[in-house]
């Protein structure tokens, strides 16, 4: 065989065998889906699972969110640093904040798989709980002031089983903390089992082409995705981009919120992004604080948003990106004991949106809008007990939010969005199973015309959500963002909508809420929330009509939206079922925008 005819042979087999690693983490997925207990992991799907390499890099992540996987490989160097007895049969149950996990509500199971006595990969399983031990219950404690307050159980990296035996002292300390111990205990099993069906596949696809090829297809696999990453950089404009953002305030903590800034330099001659985090405030007593996992998978993703599509995962690509970080930084490295409790959404996602308006700066097709931010009530998580069932205590957080998605250079924002740090992977839970699960009663969601930032690309709408309790209460704890920082809009783009939260009393009293808290609701009374919406892409004047009268006929825009800034008039009605483009009016519209623009 010719040289040629040899490394083309290789690159078949890179192909097949990156295309089998992946199926492993499907498979993986699939079975977490299927066996989680929770609601926020077998209906939302709030977890992920990834494969890394003997020597910590991160090889395969496919579906998983990028917040919950673009750090796992930090969480694979923990273990091996921590134990360096690692045997087969070993799993390890790790959720520390400050040596590589994303936060304390993030429960990783980690299994080193070996074949013919040599540690190979490692899976990793992580799934988000319910509730983690917090002294509120919920697993997002903003306004705690340290790890302590917090009150979660943290596990660095511990032992669970060894020689595939279960530690048990583990499984009763969570059994007696966690508020809901069987859900936990469901949930806990299921993301064990979706490592080791990792393992036994890992060891198959050993055992099928041999270690040598493996090893080979590894390194290979890793050099092809930092080659893809290269070549996607250096079709960029060289520059030096400083984007700022801020986080909404948060009472009484952070009366006048939280101020951001990032700068990102591109050097096409050499392939590379250097992404400096350092200008930023110190440590917070609260628990907006990022780990060093989110804040780095809050470059990540905010990149590949805003690179051509296809470039793989894994740390190859990374190899390319240079993060700085600060020590004892808000989006740094975290000082123990600052509380990191919430930092897989709220400053992560704003992170990721300013990265993404700063690529728009490079000019007219680059980057994108701000997508909607924040989880509000209609991300809370609820507890009390439920009357239909004796009473029980349940603990479980509600994923209804659609947060309008960002638009960019070539489409309109996605309606079910999510969460930036979710990169739209998470599921929006399902009306009916809610209310199975919790007694509660979902009265009214609808979207909400004209949220969506204007655009020559229109951003993601919002949704207005309603509940009550069935029965004589429940808690919500809750955390919002984008009450009054509204997602931007970018390259002439208008920002999107702000949300909203309100508690309605039972005799119809209104009162807004503010970003965070713990709020009951007693049997007549309803919580309502409205979410942020996506910022638009470019001037709104250029939209192509025809889509303008198409959101104008479904509802996704006003009429007055339409004549007063896109510029483009109607004859008839939507009521009649006849509304048309006034051509002439339209046109005259915007021939006089476009001569306003030149002077």
């Amino acid at each position: 065989m010719d040289q040629e005819t040899a490394k083309g042979a290789n690159s078949i087999l890179t192909a097949v065998l990156a295309n089998r690693v992946d199926g492993i983490v499907r498979e993986m997925t699939n079975t977490l889906l299927r066996a989680g207990r929770s609601a926020v992991i077998n209906v939302a799907r709030d977890f992920s699972c990834a494969i890394c390499t003997a020597d910590d890099e991160l090889f395969a992540c496919v579906q998983g969110l990028p917040v919950h996987v673009f750090g796992v490989h930090k969480q694979a160097r923990a273990m091996r640093e921590a134990h360096p007895d690692l045997a087969e049969g070993d799993a390890f149950l790790d959720n520390d904040p400050y040596v590589g996990n994303s936060h304390p509500a993030d429960h990783a199971i980690l299994v080193p798989v070996f074949f013919e006595g040599e540690h190979m990969f490692t899976a990793v399983a992580k799934s988000h709980q319910a509730d983690n031990g917090n002294s509120i219950p919920t697993t997002y404690y903003a306004s705690a002031t340290d790890v302590y307050q917090e009150g979660a159980l943290i596990f660095p990296v511990v032992r669970v089983q060894r020689d595939y035996q279960m530690n048990e002292d583990v499984v009763r300390m969570c059994r007696r903390r966690i508020r809901v111990p069987d859900q936990w205990y469901g949930d806990f099993l299921a993301t064990l089992g979706a490592a080791r069906i990792a393992e036994r596949r890992l060891k198959d696809l050993c055992q099928k082409y041999g270690k040598e090829t493996i090893k080979q297809f590894t390194r290979d696999w890793l050099d092809y995705s930092e080659l893809c990453m290269a070549e996607a950089i250096e079709k960029m404009p060289a520059s030096k981009i400083t984007v700022s953002g801020a986080h909404d305030p948060f009472e009484p903590f952070l009366p006048d919120g939280v101020p951001l800034n990032v700068t990102f330099e591109i050097d096409p001659d050499k392939g590379r992004i250097e992404v400096d985090l350092t200008d930023n405030l110190p440590n917070l007593d609260c628990g907006l604080n990022l780990t060093e996992a989110t804040a780095t998978a809050s470059v990540l993703a905010g990149l590949f948003n805003s690179l051509e599509c296809g470039i793989p995962q894994n740390h190859g690509s990374f190899r390319r990106v240079g993060v700085k970080l600060g020590d004892g930084c808000v989006v740094g490295k975290p000082a123990f004991p600052h509380s990191c409790s919430v930092a897989t959404t709220n400053l992560t996602d704003r992170l990721i949106m300013m990265i993404g308006r700063g690529f728009a700066e490079l000019g007219d097709g680059h980057g994108m809008a701000e997508g909607g931010v924040g989880m509000g009530i209609s991300g809370a998580v609820l507890s009390g007990k439920d009357p239909r069932a004796d009473d029980d205590p349940f603990v479980n957080q509600i994923i209804i939010f659609t947060n309008g998605g960002p638009a960019s250079a070539s489409c309109d924002g996605w309606l079910t969005y999510g969460l930036p740090c979710a990169g739209g992977l998470i599921y929006r839970d399902s009306v009916e199973i809610d209310e199975l699960k919790m007694p509660i009663l979902y009265e009214e969601m609808r979207l909400q015309p004209g949220s969506g930032g204007a655009g020559r690309f229109r951003g993601g709408a919002a949704i207005d959500v309603t509940y009550t309790p069935i029965g004589d209460s429940i808690t919500v704890a809750y955390l919002q963002d984008g009450q009054f920082n509204a997602p931007a809009g970018a390259a002439g783009g208008h920002s999107g909508a702000v949300g909203r939260s309100w508690k309605i009393a039972a005799d119809g009293t209104v009162e807004q809420l503010p970003n965070s808290g713990v709020v009951e609701v007693v049997a007549g009374e309803k919580i309502r929330g409205v979410d942020s919406a996506g910022g638009g892409y470019g001037d709104p004047a250029t939209r192509d009509v025809d889509a303008v009268l198409h959101d104008v006929r479904e509802g996704w825009e006003t009429r007055q939206r339409a004549e007063t800034i896109y510029k483009v008039f109607f004859t008839g009605s939507v009521e009649a079922d006849d509304l048309a483009v006034d051509v002439a009016a339209t046109r005259a519209a915007r021939e006089t925008a476009r001569e306003s623009t030149f002077v």
